[in-house]
This record gives structure tokens, sequence and C-alpha cells, in this order.
């Protein structure tokens, strides 16, 4: 079992922002597209699980900045899983340069039966006593977010580009859609250092988030729900 996976990376202008550097929702891009490659070569991606009506969901992600580096720099992309539990799996990611951390990521993963709309064990899908990679990019825990309104700020369209394969909107997307409600100059200024986000429900083309933040000290509390309350997802950016 190729339990941690590497590839070179290549930071290519389709995935860097107006600084020239990696953008901080293409990193959750980056980490989405490398678990898939990963998931496959573990004969658990969706060309497995997809005949047999499963599908993974992210539970929530956390990105962790160190230095992100920047336009044409050759860098590594690493992967691998934890050992799972009864029905969640959490996967980390890692972008060196040279043996340097510049970007660390952490997500909670889990699989829906399509059928019966209920989550698939793991143990069906990896192998309890596989001898799974040690290392952890960070051992703390996922931020446990309240759920209260916040103030709005900005309102956003879910488009045709943002529904994937599971017809609702990829969890990657949320990211992009967040970045594009700051000017460049607010974005840039903010200078992220750690990006977590968690999704709480499912959302569809043509429905409208209602985005609202909190901010506090060098934290900007998150909070992404639809006209009638419904909370999609949470989450917090802190500054550097």
């Amino acid at each position: 079992m190729e339990t941690r996976y590497t590839r070179p990376l290549t930071i290519l202008p389709s995935v860097c922002d107006s600084s020239a550097r990696l953008g901080v929702p293409d990193a959750f891009s980056l980490f989405m597209d490398v678990a898939t490659e990963h998931s496959t070569v573990l004969g658990c991606g969706l060309d497995v699980l997809g005949p047999r009506g499963l599908f993974w969901l992210t539970v929530r992600t956390r990105v962790r900045f160190y230095r992100r580096p920047k336009m044409f720099e050759r860098a590594t992309l690493s992967t691998w899983p934890e050992r799972p539990g009864k029905l969640r799996i959490d996967r980390n990611y890692l972008i060196e340069l040279d043996g340097t951390p510049l970007v660390a990521g952490k997500t909670e993963w889990t699989v829906l039966d399509q059928t019966t709309g209920r989550l698939h064990p793991m143990a069906d899908i990896f192998a309890p006593d596989a001898d799974y990679h040690p290392a952890t990019v960070w051992d703390e825990p996922f931020t446990r977010s309240r759920d209260e309104a916040l103030e709005p700020f900005a309102r956003y369209t879910v488009r045709s580009t943002d529904i994937d394969l599971g017809g609702h909107m990829n969890n990657a997307a949320y990211l992009h859609a967040l970045a594009g409600l700051f000017s460049c100059a607010d974005w840039q200024g903010m200078h992220i250092r750690e990006l977590e986000i968690a999704y709480r429900s499912s959302c569809y083309e043509g429905d409208v988030l209602v985005w609202q933040k909190r901010e506090h000290g060098d934290t900007i509390d998150l909070r992404a729900a639809l006209d009638d309350g419904s909370t999609i997802a949470l989450g917090h950016i802190i500054k550097g």
C-alpha cells in the first residue's frame, strides 16, 4: 500500500493570483486533485467507488501557509491518509521546496452511499490493519466553529462552473467564490496564514449564498448561508 504519494509540482500561472504566487483557493484545489490521484492509486478512487454508488465527501479542510510559492517555482506535493475511523478519515497534504514546508493542509473525508443517503463504513474502503504513514502535518483538531448568524457582507449566486460531478457545489469552489468577493488589495492585504472551512450542507446551481463575517483581532469568522437561514459552511481566516 503506497500510503504516501509524492509528485513534482510547478507553480503554473493557472494556479496563481494577482501577486504571482500560488492562490489561496488554488491550494485547496491542488490538494483535492492530488487526493483524487492518490485514491485512484490506492484502489478507492471514483473509478472504483462510482459504479458502487459511493461518493467521496469533504467534511472540512484546513490549509496553513508558511510561504506561498511563486510562479514557476518547482516544488513537491505530497499526500497521505491517516488511520481511518469508523466513518471518517483525515488526509494530510504538504507542498515543500528543498525539504522546507511551504503549504500544509488536512482534510476530513467521508464516503456517502448515494443510494441510501448514509455514510459508508471506512473499513470497506481502507484496510484498518494497513501500514499507514505515521506522520501528520499537525496534531491539533479541527476547529469546532459556533454556528451563529454574523454580519452579511456579500451575496453569491452558485454558477454552473461551481458544480461537480455529484451535482452540488464543489468544495474548492467555495474558496474561489469567497476570494472573488474581495478586491485584490484587500485579499492580498490579509496576508492569510490559515484558512479553514467546514461544510454543513450542500448547495446547488442557482442557489444564492449569503456570506457573513465577523472580525476579531487577526481572525475573520465566516459563515455561508441560504436566504432561509440554513447554514451551508462555516470557517475562519487567520491573518498574518
